[in-house]
């Protein structure tokens, strides 16, 4: 069996929660390649990094600042972002979790440069 190679947008304190068992099941698989983007929706370490932390999750290979700002904005920003490193990395995969602006944003920007 060939490689996978995964991209996995996380960008809010749910998101990071429900996808910590995924991250570690795919960090133990030697056929996969997991690459974490975080799209900074919560920026603030009680309601980010704590958790990456507290979950022994690997911190995000990317990751972006976004503003608080209009949600129009903040997703035009982190769309915008996420192209940029999609454009960059190699992925079979990129997945999203949720009802954010981050999730928003980033499944478009995959279905665009599919």
């Amino acid at each position: 069996m060939s490689s996978m190679n995964i991209t996995l947008v996380l960008g809010a304190r749910p998101q990071i929660i429900k996808s910590a068992p995924f991250i570690h099941l795919a960090n133990k698989d030697k056929q996969i390649r997991l690459d974490i983007i975080h799209t900074g929706q919560h920026y603030d370490y009680e309601m980010s990094q704590q958790f990456i932390q507290e979950l022994k999750l690997p911190q995000p290979k990317y990751g972006y600042k976004v503003q608080a700002c209009s949600h129009g904005l903040q997703t035009a920003r982190i769309m915008a972002f996420i192209e940029k490193v999609l454009k960059k990395i190699e992925t079979n995969i990129v997945l999203v979790e949720g009802d954010t602006n981050g999730v928003l944003a980033s499944a478009l920007a995959a279905v665009k440069l599919a």
